[in-house]
Formats: structure tokens, sequence, C-alpha cells
């Protein structure tokens, strides 16, 4: 009998249609579909290296003066060459400026002191009272060399200290007297109440001042501090 041939029905497999949102196209086709494009020729990496390029000196355009603190005759001054020469002028200064801000204000903080804006108002009108009442605020300033949030600032620190170490010392109506009698010419209050607490105050301050330096030596003595900048 001859035999049977097995017929294979071989199977189609239709295709199907993708949507248009999710057809992929080559990039570099789309890319060199223009003629005049001329990232057409590049690799992937100097494409990605021209784009970072270009964000950089975005960023610097937006950030010139981080970078650049003046031009003379098309030459840069740079910020780093700036901030190297006030370090090396008057970095150590400025360190030690800071370090002794910090103590006061922690030692200040440990004794629970603090120095309102109101404080500060009512300090600066002594102040411009002791130049006789001639002059403003804004001429001291200027005569300082400071902005008006650097002048609260001193005056806050020096209200601090002399809260610190005020708060220890005494003063006899003796002293007082004594004062009143040998500065009667500088005290710029005129009724009694108010000669009686500027003669007051002056002396606070004459020995605040005495007091100051080995207040403040033994106070940096027990502090932990490092410093890194030279």
């Amino acid at each position: 009998m001859p035999k049977k041939t097995a017929s294979h029905k071989v199977r189609q497999v239709k295709k199907v249609a993708l949507p248009e949102e999710l057809s992929i196209t080559s990039t570099e086709d789309s890319c060199c579909s223009s003629q005049n494009c001329r990232l057409c020729g590049m690799s992937k990496t100097t494409k990605i290296a021209l784009i970072l390029g270009v964000v950089i000196l975005f960023l610097v355009a937006l950030n010139r003066g981080l970078i650049v603190s003046a031009i003379v005759n098309g030459k840069p001054i740079f910020r780093w060459t700036v901030n190297s020469t006030l370090m090396s002028r008057f970095g150590q200064q400025t360190i030690e400026n800071m370090i002794t801000e910090q103590l006061i204000a922690d030692e200040a903080k440990k004794a629970k002191l603090t120095v309102t804006q109101k404080e500060i108002d009512a300090k600066e009108q002594e102040v411009l009272k002791s130049f006789g009442g001639n002059v403003t605020l804004d001429e001291v300033l200027k005569f300082q060399g400071m902005t008006k949030s650097d002048f609260d600032e001193q005056i806050k620190l020096q209200m601090m200290l002399t809260k610190l170490i005020g708060k220890d010392i005494t003063i006899t109506d003796e002293e007082i007297a004594t004062y009143r009698t040998n500065n009667s010419a500088s005290l710029v209050a005129t009724e009694e109440a108010s000669i009686q607490a500027e003669a007051r105050e002056a002396i606070l301050t004459q020995k605040v001042g005495e007091k100051i330096q080995p207040w403040f030596t033994e106070l940096r003595s027990k502090a932990k501090i490092f410093t890194f900048a030279k």
C-alpha cells in the first residue's frame, strides 16, 4: 500500500499594526531627514558633551558673579583669587572674630540671656546722644563703614557681654556719686533719675571692660576649638 504523506499546515502570523503613538522611529533617521542637520555626523558621546557644554555655559552666565568678580582690560579677576587674597590678609582676624562671637552667643544661651531688638534700638539712641544729639544714625554708620545690620549685631554683642559679666558686678551709691563729681561735664542727661542711670551705666561699662579679657581667656581655654583655615 502506498504510504500516506503527512501534510503540515504552516500557520501564518498576522502582523499587528501598532498605533502611531507607540511606533518607534529611529532618532538618527529623524535627525538625518533634515539635510542641514549638523548633529547627524556626530557620535552619541559627542552630542552629550555638546549638550552638557551648553548647559554649563548657561549656568555660568546666570552665576557670573560667583565665578568672575571683575574684568579688567579683558582679563578676568576670578572669585577664588579674591577669596584667597582676602583670606591671606584678613582671614585669621576674621576667624578669630567669628570664634569670639560664637563663644559669647553660646555662653549667653547657657545663661538664658537674650537681647531684644527693643533693647538694641534703645542703646543706639544712647550712642547718638553721646555725640550730643547732632548726628543721625546714617551718619554714624557711614563714619564707621557699617550697615544697619552690622551695627545692630555689634550692639547686641556688647550688650550680651555686659549682661554676662555685669550680672556679678556690684555698683554702690558712693561710686555713682564719685563718678558724677568727677565727670559732671561729660554727662548728657539733665533729669536727676537719668543722670543717676547714666552714671551707673558708665561705671558698669568701665568695670565690664576691666573684666572682659580674663573672662574671655578663661572661656576660650575651656572651649573645644578646631581651626583649619590658614
